[in-house]
């Protein structure tokens, strides 16, 4: 599965290079120039590959529940909330 989403990258950013439409000036439903809708489309795709990236090749040992992750050190860097002290729109102006 690995090989076969790894060639589904290449293939995405392959297509990313639209040299085809480059010099067509024909419009989607009237109006949406074709090299326009061609990336809107892509950016579907891209994170379609995305998120099939994420679900299928993501480390399970970075998901631990608890917001932290072990450097290389051997440490733990915890994330900590930072408290509000004041309302947005209120307290320090620039």
């Amino acid at each position: 599965m690995k090989y076969l989403i790894a060639l589904w990258v290449v293939l995405v950013i392959a297509l990313h290079q639209d040299f085809w439409n480059w010099t067509n000036k024909a419009l989607v439903f009237g109006f949406l120039p074709i090299g326009l809708a061609y990336h809107a489309c892509y950016s579907l795709v891209a994170s379609l590959t995305m998120w099939m990236l994420v679900s299928y090749l993501w480390p399970s040992e970075l998901e631990d529940g608890e917001g932290s992750h072990e450097g290389k050190s051997g440490g733990t860097l915890s994330v900590k909330p930072v408290p509000v002290t004041s309302a947005p729109g209120e307290g320090n102006r620039l």
